[in-house]
């Protein structure tokens, strides 16, 4: 075990017996195993680990042991979009933000000092004293782009996502019909909105569409670079 966690399992310890917790070996159990992962685990995930080790906990006494990990600062629970829970290792004096992507749910932490010095600069430029933040970027892993085809339709895009439209596989009236609302070969467009199942909405020159899933399909885009300027929202057309 490593020094820090050793002095923090100390720590823990004195806590729990000055609170006169009960089952104190059992909730050290649970910290010698949570502090031996830097992932970000979920209740299920650290309950499989317990079990993994020869612990037979149940799901409640482990979660009330990691909301007392919270309490005491030893952990952080993060609540990423579309996710269930996740508890972190709580490094004291220390910093980090994340990128998640919407494909795998790879969580990646991030450190930037540079970063970090802006948003003080920008905060004093507010006259605002920040006491902390939290930064979650969302998007796509390497893997993940890595998998995916130079032209895919729009119906397997993800919300926030900014694409180009390469072609149409539909005939020449539903082309004539998306040239008329605008939307060509060459169009650049933002996906806000995909869940699976209802349209796909979508804003192109500054216009929101609403898709139908058929159509969507129909529509093959490539990932386009970030910092296109997609106008302003004006209205609402569905097709």
């Amino acid at each position: 075990m490593a020094e820090n966690h050793i002095s923090e399992r100390r720590q823990f310890e004195d806590l729990l017996k000055r609170d006169g917790l009960e089952d104190l070996e059992s909730r050290l159990a649970i910290l010698d195993t949570f502090l031996s992962t830097e992932e970000h685990v979920t209740l299920k995930e650290l309950s499989r680990m317990l079990k993994e080790r020869g612990f037979k906990f149940d799901k409640e006494f482990i979660a009330d042991t990691l909301q007392l990990f919270c309490q005491y600062g030893f952990a952080v629970k993060k609540e990423f979009q579309n996710q269930e829970a996740r508890y972190e290792h709580r490094h004291i004096g220390k910093h980090h933000d994340h990128f998640i992507c919407t494909m795998c749910g790879q969580i990646i932490e991030f450190y930037d000092p540079q970063l970090e010095a802006l948003q003080l600069k920008i905060a004093s430029n507010f006259g605002f004293h920040s006491l902390q933040h939290r930064m979650e970027i969302y998007g796509m892993c390497q893997k993940c782009m890595g998998k995916r085809e130079p032209a895919l339709p729009l119906a397997m895009t993800s919300p926030g996502e900014r694409v180009k439209v390469v072609r149409f596989l539909g005939g020449h009236t539903m082309q004539a019909r998306l040239a008329s609302m605008g939307l060509n070969a060459g169009s650049e467009i933002e996906v806000l909105s995909n869940d699976g199942t209802g349209p796909c909405i979508v804003v192109s020159k500054g216009t929101r569409l609403a898709l139908g899933r058929g159509v969507a399909h129909k529509i093959l885009v490539s990932s386009i670079k970030h910092g296109t300027d997609m106008g302003r929202d004006r209205r609402t057309k569905r097709f």
